[in-house]
């Protein structure tokens, strides 16, 4: 009985898969006066994963916020 309940509740959680379609990008950015290079990766919500164009528009406000410059996009991956 207990080894069809962990195998029942295996399987809910196999077919819930995650709440949220959000992904992690990789990104590289730069300050000015002294220049400064940084490479860093952000999780951005789902809308903005459809490409490097749109992960860069819903990420160069939040890094300007900070004081950086979004250079590119290297990669979207799922997020985790």
């Amino acid at each position: 009985m207990k080894t069809h309940r962990l195998i029942s509740a295996l399987i809910a959680i196999a077919l819930a898969g995650p709440a949220l379609a959000d992904c992690r990008v990789e990104y590289k950015a730069k300050q000015d006066n002294p220049l400064r290079l940084s490479f860093g990766t952000a999780t951005l919500p789902e809308k903005a994963c459809a490409d490097k164009k749109a992960a860069a528009r819903a990420l160069a406000p939040q890094l300007a916020k900070q004081g950086w410059t979004l250079l590119s996009i290297v990669s979207i991956l799922p997020d985790k």
